[in-house]
């Protein structure tokens, strides 16, 4: 779901009109008309506020699998290419253990 569709659906829950959305969150009403339009995307904490004033929020849902981690970069860089090195061959040693287990049986 788009974040226009979102605040759009919270604010007439909420029975106000963009406006009054906008003076209460202290944002433009065309920028909530450009939002709700989907002709902007506002940042994280501009639709947190506007959605907190229609008596909704956000929340930050971690999901596995999703996004680069930067901090694991960031460490193997630090290493020297030996050490980088030495750590993928134990990795690679590590997975070896589950390509054998699951191989058919013959």
């Amino acid at each position: 779901m788009k974040a226009g569709s979102i605040l759009r659906e919270a604010r007439r829950a909420a029975g106000l009109t963009q406006r009054e959305l906008a003076r209460r969150a202290g944002v433009p009403q065309p920028a909530v008309s450009r939002i709700e339009r989907d002709h902007a995307s506002p940042r994280f904490d501009t639709l947190d506020r506007l959605l907190r004033e229609c008596g909704k929020g956000l929340e930050l849902v971690e999901r596995p699998g999703i996004g680069v981690d930067r901090t694991l970069i960031r460490d193997r860089l630090r290493l020297s290419p030996g050490e980088r090195a030495r750590l993928t061959a134990r990795e690679w040693e590590r997975t070896r253990a589950f390509e054998r287990r699951g191989r058919p049986r013959a």
